[in-house]
This record gives C-alpha cells, structure tokens and sequence, in this order.
C-alpha cells in the first residue's frame, strides 16, 4: 500500500513530507515532468486543472492554474537543477494568469516564493518521493505563516499524492501505466 511514510521537519523552517509509490522512479519521474501528466494529476485532492504549461530545462517555467473550493488559484515552478530521474529543485510561488509573482489567495501572508527540492529514490521497483519546501527570500511574517501551515501542507501534499498514485495506476492517454 502507498503510504506518507513520514513527516517531519529537518529544521523548524523546512517542511518535509515522503511517500512510497508503488510505481518505478522512471515512471514516478516522467508524471513529475510532462507537461500532459502534470495537469492530470498536481493539486489538492478535489481541484481541478485549467492551464499547464512546461518548459522543461533549467531556468523555464511551470506555470499552471486550477480551480480549488470554488476559487482560481495561479502558481508556476521556476526550475534550478534536473537531475533525471532523481532530483527536481525549483522555485515555487503562486502567480497570475500570466505568471507574474502573485500572492497567495487566501492567506496574504504566505511566502511569495518556496525553495523545493524533489528526490526520487528507487525503492526495489517503488519510488520513495522526498520533498523538501522551505521559504525563499521571506519576510519573518511570511517565515512564521510558512512554518504555523506545516499541518495544511500535510493534508494538501497527502491530497496531492493520493491524486498522483491514481494517475500512476490509471496510466495516461500516452499509455503509460
């Protein structure tokens, strides 16, 4: 069964959350960075995907949209360093429709930017995901909102992974499965 093996913080300031996924890291990689499997399966469980754009190499852009309990929210992932198929680090922050810095839409005090860094280590044929996110150039209001959402971002990222296990069992219209 895939499971949050755990959650923790490496330090009061990051966030920390695993997930094995019964999926090999090749594939596990692949939903990660194509554009078509991004929009299928990223956001809350319960959110629904508008745009998605990727620019796969470093310095380009993920900018995406979706529609969550009723609201549109913007975001894009400026990418620092791929490493296929066993990193990802990227500036996360929430943006307009065309993927200007934008602000969180229900908590003005949140970071406008997040540093993430994805692992992907090969678990015998599964996939341990490691995700690392702390605040990036933070004000000390934005630095305490980000580490007092620890529990929120639990639940979205568990969210978020239980979409993603689906997607890796359904396959995707590219029939990988």
């Amino acid at each position: 069964m895939n499971d949050i093996k755990k959650t923790e913080a490496a330090s009061d300031s990051e966030f920390v959350i695993t997930r094995l996924i019964d999926a090999p890291r090749e594939r596990v990689w692949k939903a990660w960075t194509d554009e078509e499997q991004l929009k299928a399966w990223f956001g809350p469980k319960g959110s629904e995907s508008i745009h998605a754009r990727l620019d796969l190499r470093p310095s380009g852009i993920y900018h995406y949209g979706m529609r969550y309990a009723g609201v549109e929210v913007w975001g894009k992932w400026t990418l620092r360093e791929i490493v296929a198929p066993e990193r990802l680090v990227f500036i996360s922050a929430f943006s307009d429709k065309e993927g200007g810095l934008g602000r969180h839409p229900l908590a003005p005090t949140w970071p406008q930017q997040m540093l993430s860094t994805v692992l992907f280590t090969d678990v015998g044929g599964k996939t341990l995901i490691t995700l690392k996110w702390s605040a990036f150039e933070a004000t000390e209001a934005e630095a305490k909102t980000f580490r007092d959402g620890f529990d929120s971002m639990r639940q979205g990222w568990g969210g978020t992974f239980e979409r993603l296990d689906a997607h890796l069992k359904e396959g995707t219209s590219t029939g990988e499965g």
